[in-house]
C-alpha cells in the first residue's frame, strides 16, 4: 500500500510527497514538512503514529485495522486536538456498500437474515477482515442484533465483501469487488485532501464522502 500511495501522490496535481516512513524510521523527522500523514502500516505502530501527529497538529489518516479497544481508546483522544480519518476501508465503492447495507437493513427490518462473507488474499493476518466487522457493526445498529462474519482467506484476492438478507421465498445479495488496492490509495488521499480542511474529531469515509 505504502508504494501504491506513492505512485498515486505522483500523478496527482493537487498533493506533494513530503516524505516516506518504514519500519525503523524517525517520522518526527519529516513530519514538519507536510499538512497530513497517512499511516498504512501495521496496528502496532498507530499509536506512536498518532501521538507524534498530534504533537505536531498534523493531521492524519489511519488505514490500518485490527486495532484492541484499548489501542482504539488512544486514537480517539488524541482525536480531540488533531482532525483524524479512520475508516476500515477507502474504497468508495465499499463506503456505497455500508451505506446502502443500512438502507437494505431498515426496508427488510430485524426479522430477515443476515450474513457477511468476506474473502481476502492469504496474507491477510486480521480475520473477519475490518470492512466485514464494520459491516457487522452497521447491521447491529438497525437490526438491534448480532450478524454472523465469515473469513475466507485464498490467493491473491484483493478484497470482496458479500452482505446477503433473506428470508422464505427471497434473497437480497450486496456485492463489492475490489481488484486494484489503488482504490484504497485514492480514496485515502481524497480523505487527506479532505481532513486538513476539517476541525479536531474523529471522522470515517461517510463523512469524507458526504453519506451521513
Amino acid at each position: 500500500m505504502g508504494r501504491i500511495l506513492v505512485s498515486c501522490v505522483s500523478s496527482d496535481p493537487e498533493l506533494h510527497l513530503a516524505g516516506e516512513i518504514d519500519e525503523g524510521d524517525d517520522l518526527g523527522k519529516v513530519i514538519t514538512a507536510g499538512d497530513v500523514v497517512i499511516d498504512f502500516s501495521v496496528r502496532e505502530a498507530t499509536a506512536g503514529v498518532a501521538k507524534i501527529a498530534a504533537d505536531h497538529r498534523k493531521a492524519l489518516v489511519i488505514g490500518t485495522t485490527g486495532h484492541g479497544d484499548a489501542e482504539k481508546a488512544g486514537v480517539h483522544a488524541l482525536a480531540k486536538v488533531i482532525p483524524i480519518v479512520w475508516s476500515a476501508n477507502y474504497s468508495t465503492g465499499v463506503n456505497t456498500l455500508f451505506w446502502i447495507t443500512q438502507k437494505v437493513a431498515e426496508i427488510v427490518g430485524p426479522h430477515w437474515d443476515a450474513e457477511v462473507v468476506e474473502t481476502h488474499h492469504t496474507a491477510k493476518k486480521d480475520a473477519p477482515s475490518g470492512t466485514a466487522k464494520r459491516l457487522q457493526e452497521v447491521l447491529k445498529q438497525v437490526r438491534g442484533k448480532e450478524a454472523a462474519a465469515h473469513a475466507l482467506r485464498i490467493g491473491d484476492v484483493v478484497g470482496d465483501h458479500t452482505v446477503t438478507f433473506g428470508t422464505a421465498g427471497e434473497r437480497i445479495e450486496l456485492i463489492h469487488r475490489a481488484s486494484s488496492r489503488e482504490t484504497f490509495a485514492r480514496g485515502a488521499l481524497r480523505a487527506a485532501k479532505w481532513v486538513v480542511k476539517q476541525q479536531p474529531g474523529l471522522y470515517d469515509m461517510q463523512d469524507v464522502l458526504g453519506l451521513r
